[in-house]
């Protein structure tokens, strides 16, 4: 890790290799962007001001917007700026007094958010649904290898970390066949990675898989909440809607893409042809080396690894585009719950128990199938970085409270 002058535990996941970008209220009631240093924040609206870089303009309004659409040149200098400032001493009487502790700040949406799609890129997962909903049938759909399926979300509801979920109420369907209307029995999950556009694209034209990092400033943890029995009888034949459109939450930090270089490797080998506009053998690996882990109640349940994912958040991205839809500064999409090959590896309760077969045991003895009453759930994450360290992703939490 690069050293920095402020006091930061040796193995933090946050030294200068990280620098994740939030938007905070720091207690006077305005937004302020903040760029994360150990368990402290640089407010870099506060501090701007007085250093170089004339980057009043870009954070003067305490979130993420105007920067998100500076383009990548942007992006490249203020993160290697507030590398020089948190590593120099000499410019440590204009930054210190800037710094924050965590704990004093109150996390708000880092951007705003324009459009918002969810992805079903990992084949564990979408084997795994197939499995336990089409158990005679192939597990996945014909269409599964040839394209990243995707829906459209609804993005007025996508909510910061820390931010309570109500249970959700919509029609479900009874085992006995009855048609009833309540709150959902069979709350979810959905742990998954985020992808932040910062500069867009114009309609009628796609972007390249090459193109990506020209056009995604970076990544934040998600919570993608499924309500599993309102799904199961809105979803045919057009898919999710009240089921999904109700809470997905995002983490406070968002992570750029320029401290994810050395976690970047190649996907899982691909064993149908892709259309070219798919293609990336040729291309810069973005593949994701990312750890993640599931909490219950302060308990982890699991830990997905991103890495098994079969699409790319840069395929993503070009599938998007491909028919002439364009992209604009502030549009996020999502990779899908992530899940292993293993057990203790699955991103969905729907997933570690089976559908409800088999319940997860805590510590208490209490037992899960699916989310009660105030459980609270956290995803964490951590990045392979240089030398075998980690990089932080913050975390993404969410308590659920009793249905409105």
């Amino acid at each position: 890790m690069t050293t920095t002058w402020v006091e930061i535990l040796q193995d933090s996941p946050f030294g200068l290799d990280a620098l994740p970008y939030g938007s905070m209220d720091t207690g006077d009631d305005f937004a302020h962007l903040g760029v994360r240093i150990g368990d402290q924040a640089l407010d870099l609206t506060e501090a701007a001001p007085e250093l170089p870089g004339e980057w009043s303009d870009v954070v003067e309004e305490g979130n993420l917007d105007v920067l998100l659409a500076a383009g990548p040149e942007a992006w490249a200098r203020l993160r290697s700026d507030v590398q020089t400032w948190l590593r120099d001493e000499s410019y440590r009487p204009l930054v210190e007094p800037s710094l924050v502790d965590l704990a004093d700040v109150t996390m708000l949406m880092p951007f705003t958010v324009g459009d918002y799609v969810d992805f079903y890129a990992s084949e564990n997962h979408a084997s795994n649904i197939g499995r336990i909903f089409r158990p005679d049938s192939e597990p996945l759909t014909p269409n599964w290898k040839h394209l990243p399926i995707g829906y459209h979300g609804r993005s007025q509801t996508v909510i910061v970390s820390g931010s309570d979920v109500p249970r959700p109420q919509g029609q479900r369907r009874t085992p006995d066949g009855d048609v009833v209307f309540g709150p959902s029995v069979r709350l979810d999950i959905e742990a998954e990675l985020g992808f932040v556009v910062g500069v867009g694209s114009e309609r009628g034209s796609s972007v390249a898989v090459s193109e990506f990092d020209q056009h995604v400033f970076g990544v934040t943890l998600t919570n993608d909440w499924s309500a599993r029995d309102i799904q199961a009888w809105e979803y045919v034949p057009l898919g999710p809607f009240l089921g999904k459109s109700f809470a997905t939450s995002i983490s406070g930090w968002v992570l750029p893409l320029a401290a994810l270089q050395d976690a970047r490797i190649e996907p899982p080998a691909r064993d149908v042809p892709l259309q070219d506009y798919l293609q990336d053998v040729d291309g810069e690996p973005w593949g994701l080396d990312i750890e993640l882990e599931v909490q219950l109640n302060g308990e982890v349940v699991s830990r997905p690894p991103y890495a098994q994912l079969y699409w790319t958040p840069a395929q993503m991205l070009a599938h998007t585009t491909i028919n002439g839809a364009s992209v604009s500064t502030g549009d996020f999409y999502a990779s899908g719950t992530i899940s292993g090959t293993e057990v203790d590896q699955r991103g969905a309760f729907i997933e570690m128990t089976w559908g409800g077969r088999d319940p997860i045991t805590l510590s208490d003895g209490s037992t899960r199938t699916f989310l009660e009453d105030g459980d609270e759930v956290v995803l964490a994450a951590t990045a392979r970085g240089r030398d075998g360290r980690r990089i932080g992703l913050g975390e993404c939490r969410g308590r659920i409270t009793p249905a409105r």
